[in-house]
């Protein structure tokens, strides 16, 4: 049976992905502004990397408390509580004016942030069939794109007019609107809502938890965003230490790169669609590990490639996330789903704040700012990879088992 998507529906995945488009937005500026903030702030890498981290293991915590009150409430009523604590906080990191005072507001920011996208993927799969999802799940993530085309250049732009802060007080305008349309326009979401739900949030948690047959999507997300969370926060100083690009040159290289995952992110929702999302996992995760091999031992580049490998490379990351967040949300039974997604998301949190401390502790800033030991982050990355294309197999088998074709 075809699945016809309504204006409503259409609605809700427009509404979803801007609403990732703010949150990715706040995660993804703190690596372009990384040059900025550790030059002003006068921070390490190390302590850069820490600031990361604080994010993740936040977003971490919060996900795994939230966990067990997530299949009692409203989804839309939970979407509005965190998003509306995500805001405040994105705003404390606009004001934030010593690496402590960042810190703390990367703590709260994570706290709230954390929940939203697993309470997303829950209305997703709450609203779409498996069948469909990955066209969806491909929309939902341009926000990954969307946020280096229009947010990322001007970030970067308007923090070398006002600041590094700067960003951050126009995520929190724009995510301000987007909690109002949340408010007037999304209808209530409570099919979810019954007898089969444990009353008591701690024992309900405890069960999604223990779950043994949750047991391969928990493990396999435990790798799944390691490339991200090493690669990304020195992202930017590698490509102007490391590769030769100006700093001036860094929001082309953004846009263009994001434009390209904006076409290819639905393309590749599509394809794991029609193919299957596990083989589009595998061909996906294969070219990727090839390609961050190469490009972390790259040395001074011409823009044009540079440009093209990293758009290239995102092309091929999205098509790992989205098909795996299509796969992993057919596993949950429905009065679960709430807090399976809340406890994958925290599991990829926290697992993601280790490998952003890791890679933090690896690669070397000298002096002059070039980033030493950034190939071998390249080694480590490409080997999870490869681990996480054995773990999802097993994932892929219990979510055919539950929606048989």
């Amino acid at each position: 049976m075809v699945f016809k998507f309504s204006a409503y529906h259409v609605f809700v995945v427009g509404l979803l992905a801007f609403l990732q488009f703010t949150v990715v937005l706040d995660f993804m500026i703190l690596s372009p502004l990384g040059v900025l903030v550790m030059k002003e702030l006068q921070i390490s890498t190390q302590q850069f990397g820490f600031v990361v981290s604080a994010y993740a293991f936040s977003a971490g915590v919060s996900g795994i408390l939230a966990a067990g009150f997530a299949d009692r409430f409203d989804r839309k009523k939970m979407l509005l509580f965190f998003y509306i604590g995500f805001v405040v906080a994105t705003f404390l990191c606009g004001i934030a004016n010593s690496y402590f005072f960042l810190f703390v507001a990367r703590i709260l920011t994570g706290v709230f942030a954390g929940v939203i996208s697993s309470i997303s993927f829950a209305i997703v799969a709450d609203l779409f069939p498996l069948q469909v999802r990955g066209r969806v799940m491909g929309f939902i993530m341009t926000a990954f794109a969307a946020s280096q085309v229009f947010g990322l250049p001007i970030g970067i732009f308007i923090s070398n007019l006002w600041g590094w802060q700067s960003p951050f007080l126009m995520i929190a305008g724009i995510s301000g609107t987007v909690g109002f349309v949340i408010v007037f326009f999304l209808k209530p979401l409570t099919t979810h809502l019954d007898n089969k739900t444990e009353r008591h949030a701690f024992l309900h948690l405890v069960k999604t938890l223990t779950e043994p047959k949750y047991f391969p999507a928990y493990i396999a997300t435990t790798l799944l965003a390691t490339g991200g969370f090493m690669l990304m926060p020195f992202g930017s100083a590698f490509s102007v230490h490391n590769l030769g690009v100006k700093l001036e040159d860094l929001p082309l290289v953004y846009m263009v790169t994001g434009i390209v995952s904006i076409l290819g992110g639905p393309l590749m929702g599509r394809l794991s669609d029609w193919i299957g999302k596990y083989k589009m996992f595998v061909v996906a995760s294969l070219f990727a590990a090839v390609v961050i091999i190469y490009y972390t031992k790259m040395e001074i580049t011409p823009l044009p490639t540079v440009i093209f490998i990293n758009s290239i490379l995102f092309v091929f990351v999205a098509a790992r996330m989205i098909s795996a967040n299509a796969l992993t949300s057919a596993v949950p039974d429905l009065h679960d789903r709430g807090a399976f997604m809340a406890i994958s998301s925290s599991v990829q949190q926290i697992s993601g704040g280790i490998a952003a401390t890791v890679a933090g502790l690896i690669v070397v800033q000298t002096s002059s700012g070039y980033m030493e030991r950034y190939d071998i982050l390249g080694y480590v990355v490409a080997l999870a990879i490869l681990i996480t294309v054995i773990l999802m197999y097993n994932v892929n088998r219990i979510a055919m088992s539950k929606h048989p074709k």
